[in-house]
């Protein structure tokens, strides 16, 4: 594979004006609604006050805990600041720095695509990216969302770079993109431990693997450092990502249903109630919670695109068309795009394969939300494009290479 570097000047031209409709987009949504507070939005605003006013890191408590990483609380805490917060609203400067975060993320994209595919396919995938409802919508939201898919499309990318350069500043950058994502967003941990199994067994280079790798694993842990030394002084303990029982917890109930009553909670904590659901349900209603651990989760998650925090009044993003059906179609596309990248998975493409495979099971042990697919979804649209494009060139390839005429008797179609 060869990474092109010159870029034609009408792709130039073509992705400045997708940016610009990506911009403009961004904006006058911010501009024009009024953007409503989730339950977390609230808890990360009282958190964040609370940090910069009595030095106390706690999430929904005045003791230090380690309920939240601190990725998100830090980002919005250097905002506040930047804004003088006790006495002007910091929020609209918040969106409009994750404004900047969608935007660059929109480049991080382009260049993925490029690497695997070629410009046209790459300005495609942009494209869509740039239109998609809940990239747009979602920048309105005090939400972990925008800064963890920045991350994790920049993580992606470099490592990708160090998979192709197979160079040490590439490989240690990718752990550092890994653990400031991981900071923002505990449950992406595992990733890079499946990515590198992935690449072991496509170049079966274990001494390769493994270098590349462990230079993976120390930029991880210098970024994860600071926030395991803080957990051992603050709280006597190894907290490596978080402490959060809850998502676990509120994923053993079927189909959401919290008042079930499938066993007695009185006096027992969270991760008590969720093992003993975990074992009388598998036991008692096997087919239930084997339903709910598979297709259930699977669908509520991504049934619909994430609507952010929410907004008034609606802002309709790509006119005539509902984006209900804008979003299950490139959820659709993308079961035939992941099933083609996995039976053709020896090229770097597979790696996207891989972050949509793992982080679909790794959510399978905890509640479902729509949320939780906003972070893969740039995967899924490249995805869709590479393939959607390549099935278009093999339909026109055949189309042009058919007998213009009637075969002669004994004629063989080439």
């Amino acid at each position: 594979m060869t990474i092109r570097n010159k870029y034609p000047q009408y792709i130039i031209i073509s992705l400045l004006l997708v940016m610009i409709l990506a911009t403009y987009l961004r904006v006058d949504f911010i501009r024009s609604v009024q953007h409503h507070l989730s339950h977390d939005s609230i808890n990360y605003d009282i958190m964040v006050r609370q940090l910069l006013e009595s030095g106390v890191y706690a999430y929904k408590d005045t003791q230090p805990n380690a309920q939240v990483t601190p990725g998100y609380p830090l980002f919005l805490a250097t905002i506040y600041k930047l804004t003088n917060y006790e006495h002007n609203d910091p929020l609209p400067m918040v969106r409009y720095i994750q404004i900047i975060l969608s935007l660059a993320t929109l480049l991080l994209i382009f260049r993925i695509t490029r690497m695997l595919s070629n410009d046209i396919v790459a300005l495609l995938a942009t494209f869509v990216a740039a239109i998609y409802p809940s990239f747009v919508w979602t920048n309105g939201a005090i939400l972990t969302e925008v800064l963890a898919t920045f991350l994790l499309v920049s993580y992606v990318y470099l490592q990708l770079k160090a998979f192709h350069n197979q160079t040490r500043s590439w490989a240690i950058a990718a752990g550092i993109a890994c653990g400031l994502l991981v900071l923002t967003r505990p449950e992406f941990l595992p990733l890079p431990a499946a990515i590198y199994g992935f690449y072991w067994i496509w170049k079966k280079d274990f001494r390769l693997t493994l270098r590349l790798g462990l230079l993976t694993l120390l930029g991880l842990v210098i970024i994860l450092s600071p926030w395991v030394v803080r957990n051992v002084v603050s709280l006597n303990e190894i907290v490596i990502a978080s402490t959060q029982v809850n998502p676990f917890a509120a994923g053993t109930y079927p189909d959401k249903n919290y008042d079930d009553g499938l066993v007695d909670r009185h006096g027992k904590t969270q991760m008590e109630v969720a093992k003993e659901r975990l074992k009388v349900g598998f036991t008692e209603k096997p087919w239930v919670f084997l339903k709910w651990y598979t297709i259930g989760k699977m669908e509520y998650t991504y049934k619909n695109m994430f609507f952010g925090s929410g907004h008034v009044p609606y802002y309709k993003v790509i006119p005539f068309i509902q984006h209900g059906v804008v979003h299950l179609f490139i959820i659709g596309f993308g079961l035939i795009a992941l099933s083609v990248t996995m039976f053709r998975w020896r090229q770097l493409t597979g790696v996207l394969a891989v972050v949509l495979i793992i982080m679909s099971l790794i959510r399978l042990g905890f509640v479902p939300e729509f949320r939780y697919n906003y972070t893969v979804m740039p995967f899924v649209i490249i995805l869709d494009c590479i393939v959607g494009m390549s099935i278009l060139r093999w339909i026109i390839k055949k189309i042009k290479d058919r007998p213009e005429g009637p075969l002669e008797k004994g004629e063989i179609m080439p």
